[in-house]
């Protein structure tokens, strides 16, 4: 079977830059193992597939290792993909997914996705989250995914340096560190996922459902500019509307091609 296949940069305006995804348009979707194969084969932090649901499509999300419930970046890439490859006078698209439907608009440039929040509980740090990252956080919250770390300063945030192997045996597949940001971002964050084949991701789209709503409250604002400080680094608006979060952000175009599957 040979089916496109489409790589893009994502949360940023510049080639080699924010989070690369695979987007692959496919007829059906093949079976579980051959969609996880494929997205080892890519070797990227994540691969969606599209399948069309009358104007809609079907999206699903897997990294190299596990699929995945939500994820932002390739939700972006697949809206770009949709509105500027395969229907160019589309301004809008519905992702059906596990997460539920997503909406994606187009604003000129940029690309605005109607996501869910992820609430999360304050907890005492656990056993072994201190020593993988090297560092107490001043605080830390939980949910069923996902730890979120925040800590003391910016920099704190851009130093760490923590021991991988550590954190993909906690109990949590994720983890999630922030800081209040410095000049023109309200807040940081970096992201650590090694329990599902990502290290350190470059940009976590879904993460930010976890911290809008943690910053809105600490901020008392609504509306914020985020950065994600990992090598390549990456840029999100994100605003709170009620129990949603907007994600806006840009994509790049790098490989356009077939796969033989």
């Amino acid at each position: 079977m040979r089916t496109p296949l489409y790589q893009l940069d994502a949360f940023t305006t510049s080639r080699f830059h924010g989070n690369p995804a695979a987007v692959m348009p496919m007829e059906t979707f093949p079976d579980n193992e051959t969609l996880q194969n494929i997205a080892a084969e890519n070797n990227l932090a994540e691969t969606a597939y599209l399948v069309a649901n009358g104007s809609d499509y079907f999206l699903r999300w897997f990294t190299p290792a596990a699929e995945v419930a939500l994820c932002g970046h390739a939700t972006l890439a697949s809206a770009a993909v949709v509105m500027e490859r395969l229907h160019p006078e589309r301004t809008q698209v519905i992702f059906h997914t596990q997460s539920g439907p997503l909406t994606v608009r187009r604003d000129e440039a940029r690309y605005v996705m109607d996501f869910p929040t992820w609430p999360v509980e304050p907890i005492a740090t656990p056993p072994g989250l201190a020593e993988a990252l090297g560092l107490k956080p001043v605080e830390t919250f939980v949910n069923s995914f996902t730890y979120m770390a925040v800590l003391e300063s910016a920099q704190a945030l851009t130093d760490l340096r923590p021991d991988m192997a550590a954190l993909a045996h906690l109990d949590r597949k994720g983890i999630c560190v922030t800081a209040r940001g410095v000049g023109v971002f309200d807040f940081i964050s970096r992201y650590f996922a090694p329990a599902v084949g990502i290290p350190e991701d470059p940009v976590t789209g879904s993460a930010h459902c976890i911290l809008a709503p943690y910053w809105a409250g600490k901020l008392h604002k609504t509306e914020f500019r985020a950065f994600q400080a990992s090598a390549r680094g990456g840029e999100v608006t994100c605003r709170v509307v009620g129990d949603r979060v907007e994600l806006e952000g840009s994509c790049v175009f790098y490989l356009e091609g077939m796969a033989e599957v």
